[in-house]
């Protein structure tokens, strides 16, 4: 029994890797694509992001067009998510802060969506975001449906699992989104994140769009 939370890991791992690259190909992957990237794929088609309507960590609302004029890093999870969420966040906040160290005339908003509406309410999320950059900006949707809805128009697989005590799972693609500042989706990165290589790889696509 020992190895059973090891082996829950890797099977989880593995599923993440799987879902980020069928939300690759729901963008239509290059396969020549002209960026090659550490942690993840570069889209070539340039597709822009479908529009939605979230609401913020104030309680205001967050459009596509909250998106255009910068470049943005989307993450989709969750503020109850025990490792995966947090050490993702982590790793985007360390790579703002060299980012601002390095004054870095570019750098991306970073974005986390909540695919736990019921839970993750514009003030739990204005608890919970802080906590990795000051900067950083949290969605979440009136409904689990609503969210679901907007998940799937990006490829993105989420949903809750109902335990048997009454609890629930949520389960989610855990890859990073990242828009270019016309609103473009310009890569999806799966991983493995660290702060080096996701840093590198941020730097190769903006200069790709230069």
């Amino acid at each position: 029994m020992a190895n059973r939370p090891r082996l829950l890991t890797a099977a989880f791992i593995a599923m993440v890797a799987a879902a980020g690259a069928a939300a690759a190909l729901f963008w239509r992957q290059s396969a020549n694509a002209p960026v090659a990237l550490a942690t993840g794929t570069y889209l070539a088609a340039h597709d822009e992001l479908p529009d939605f309507n979230l609401i913020d960590e104030h309680g205001k609302e967050f459009a596509r067009a909250n998106l255009r004029g910068h470049w943005s890093m989307l993450f989709f999870g969750f503020t109850n998510c025990p490792d995966l969420c947090p050490a993702t966040l982590t790793t985007l906040a360390a790579m703002e802060k060299r980012l601002r160290a390095d004054a870095d005339p570019v750098r991306p908003q970073v974005v986390f969506i909540s695919v736990d509406a019921q839970r993750d309410t514009p003030e739990q999320l204005a608890r919970f975001v802080p906590n990795f950059d000051p900067e950083f900006i949290g969605l979440t949707a009136p409904s689990q449906p609503a969210i679901e809805a907007v998940a799937a128009r990006m490829g993105v697989a989420a949903g809750i699992r109902l335990q048997s005590d009454g609890s629930y799972s949520v389960d989610h693609t855990a890859a990073i989104f990242v828009v270019d500042p016309a609103g473009r989706l310009t890569a999806i990165l799966t991983g493995p994140f660290g702060v080096d290589t996701l840093l590198a790889d941020f730097r190769r696509l903006v200069a790709a769009r230069a």
